[in-house]
């Protein structure tokens, strides 16, 4: 055999890996799998793995890979199990806008023309750079939900009727938490808050809240670098002069940074509320997590309001 072909021969092998192995093995993506005639559904976080299981029901299989609340998202790196999932799914959803790029690989180390990929940040329009947290906007939420119930739909139209009903009971789900959100905008819309990255600036803008943190800040925290010096120096100008009403973190990627400026938020007598970047705890559905996190918003807006 010619040296060159090979060589090539071993890097497929190598790059390949378990996923090639498992498409080899597995039953027919784009079609039930045999086990049970379930759909096999892999979700890269498990926000969105919630709203498919809730749509797909009895009727889908739903691996969520990113739980773990004492993961930070942004470092987590994929296994062989990973790849095995993904090689055998019917279905597979993804964030996208770089923040969960180890997913494209694993969908690049196997192809399937039957299986479909749901990619938020296409759907949504949005490139690498762009805030990636897209769940916590509620307008995104609704279009994921909705694609997620066409794409169930196409891939097994057998079942369309119970796909339609779930959809249906999960858009109830969702009213709710989301009215708590316009409720919010309601009360306090304009009320200047801050926040140590960028995981809030959707939500804050849905509920009508002025995040005034400096841009610089926040997104050098969310993606793992340090902040300009100027940027955290205005960040403690707005603590210290007590120009917000609350501080929002990110309990998920903590820094000796962000520590540094929760405290500086607690001396000075400012709220600080913790959000997450997955679900938790990880066993309560996506709608119920979102509306405790609002709630907590809400009490620490009302409890800084009466302080007044």
């Amino acid at each position: 055999m010619d040296k060159k072909v090979l060589v090539g021969i071993i890097a497929v092998i190598v790059i390949g890996g378990v996923a090639i192995f498992a498409l080899e093995n597995a039953p027919h993506a784009g079609t039930p799998s045999a086990t049970g005639g379930t759909l096999q559904v892999v979700a890269a976080e498990n926000f969105w793995g919630s709203l498919v299981a809730q749509i797909g029901g009895s009727h889908v299989n739903v691996l969520s890979i990113v739980s773990d609340p004492n993961a930070d998202p942004h470092e987590y790196e994929s296994n062989t199990t990973d790849a095995r999932a993904v090689a055998t799914a019917n279905y597979v959803i993804e964030n996208g806008a770089g923040y969960d790029s180890w997913m494209d690989k694993l969908l690049s180390a196997g192809t399937s023309p039957d299986r479909k990929v749901l990619d938020a940040a296409s759907l949504l329009d949005k490139k690498e750079g762009d805030n990636p947290h897209f769940w916590y906007n509620p307008d995104y939420v609704n279009q994921m939900a909705a694609q997620m119930e066409q794409d169930l739909i196409a891939l097994d139209p057998t079942n369309a009727a119970s796909y339609e009903a779930n959809y249906k009971t999960l858009q109830a789900s969702l009213a709710e938490y989301q009215g708590r959100i316009a409720t919010i905008k309601t009360q306090f819309g304009g009320t200047k808050v801050a926040a140590t990255e960028d995981i809030f600036a959707y939500l804050a803008d849905a509920a009508g809240l002025d995040l005034v943190s400096p841009p610089a800040f926040i997104e050098a925290v969310a993606e793992g670098n340090d902040p300009p010096a100027s940027s955290i120096v205005q960040f403690e100008d707005q603590l210290k002069s007590r120009s917000v009403t609350l501080l929002v973190y990110n309990q998920q990627t903590v820094t000796p940074l962000t520590e540094s400026m929760k405290k500086l938020a607690a001396d000075q007598g400012i709220p600080v509320i913790g959000v997450t970047e997955t679900i938790q705890p990880p066993d309560v559905s996506f709608e119920d997590w979102m509306n405790a996190e609002l709630i907590t918003l809400q009490n620490a807006l009302n409890a800084k309001t009466l302080g007044e």
